[in-house]
């Protein structure tokens, strides 16, 4: 039997914006791009016509209004999020909305309220819980394969830093790019951080750290069953993008490699070795940006439930503001510290 086919109007065209109008476009057939929307008009225009897209604007309120559009997916800047899911949710349309909802937890909680007022779905943009690699560890964690776990290790490491004047609006490594581990270390072991204690350094750029931010930082997790976790990140990575997972447990453990462009080894007189690991992060990512956006259609179908809802999404910023508190005060910060 056919899937029932979801409206969807899209908002925001940039990098992750694009690459969900090719696949609502081309790759989903239960899904049918009804509009596109940035404030760049032109740039809305053209990805329009690229994907057969019908009606383009400048105005994301046309999205929101459009009678026949039953679900928005928001990929705008971090500061428009909570006032576009708000309007949504307002008008009735179930939402999508790359993470975070925002950068203010009380902002988030206002949105969280309204979505729930207006029962509709929210689901947030942690692809990476989507990635087949990670979600064999999970299925290794869950059904007891690996025994009780006792330790997971994240490592994330950029191929290079972002611009300088991107990492002055980020709101810190933490907040940018560490969010998706400290959500993935929950995803995988199953429970609940308690506490974190962080460090770091400016390491790869001298301007990062004048700026205020660093760009090389490690997070150590204390869970609420007495698992130990350990993040390492760096923004940059001269071999690639390095995204790798171990969980430990007390019948062994499981490894979640690199993905790399090809299988292919060369095995030479002197050495054995391969090509270097995907460098960006929407090739390594590419299947995984695709199943969310699946599971948000099917959730849409189906009533529910959101495969990472808006309070799922909560927590991985309440953990930021927890590891950039223990950097500041050299010291462990209990989640429950946090607003």
């Amino acid at each position: 039997m056919p899937k029932e086919t979801v409206q969807i109007g899209l908002i925001g065209v940039g990098r992750i914006g694009r690459l969900h109008a090719e696949h609502l476009s081309c790759r989903l057939p239960g899904a049918r791009l009804v509009m596109v929307n940035d404030v760049n008009e032109a740039a809305a225009r053209e990805c329009a016509q690229r994907f057969g897209v019908p009606e383009w604007n400048a105005d994301y309120r046309k999205v929101i209004a459009h009678p026949q559009i039953q679900a928005v997916v928001i990929c705008s800047p971090t500061d428009t999020h909570a006032a576009m899911i708000e309007a949504a949710a307002a008008s009735g349309k179930h939402v999508f909305c790359e993470k975070p909802i925002d950068a203010d937890l009380g902002r988030i909680d206002r949105t969280l309220k309204a979505v729930e007022q207006a029962k509709v779905l929210l689901q947030v943009g942690f692809n990476r819980r989507f990635d087949p690699n990670f979600r064999r560890v999970r299925q290794a964690v869950a059904s007891g394969e690996i025994g009780t776990p006792h330790q997971v290790r994240i490592t994330s490491r950029d191929p290079a830093p972002p611009p300088l004047e991107y990492v002055v609006k980020s709101g810190g490594i933490f907040l940018d790019m560490t969010i998706h581990d400290f959500d993935m270390a929950r995803f995988l072991v199953g429970d609940e951080v308690e506490e974190v204690y962080a460090t770091g350094s400016a390491r790869v750029d001298p301007a990062i750290g004048k700026a205020g931010d660093l760009d090389t930082a490690v997070a150590l997790l204390k869970f609420r069953g007495g698992v130990v976790g350990l993040i390492e990140n760096c923004r940059q990575a001269v071999y690639g993008y390095d995204q790798r997972v171990e969980v430990f447990g007390s019948g062994g453990s499981i490894v979640a490699d690199n993905n790399y462009p090809n299988t292919a080894m060369v095995q030479a007189k002197t050495a054995i070795y391969r090509d270097l690991p995907l460098n960006f992060f929407m090739e390594r990512y590419l299947e995984s940006y695709l199943v969310e956006m699946s599971e948000f259609l099917e959730a849409v179908r189906a009533g529910g439930p959101s495969p990472v809802s808006g309070a799922e999404a909560r927590v991985p910023v309440v953990m930021a503001y927890a590891a950039s508190r223990s950097v500041k005060e050299n010291r462990p910060v209990r989640l429950a510290e946090i607003g």
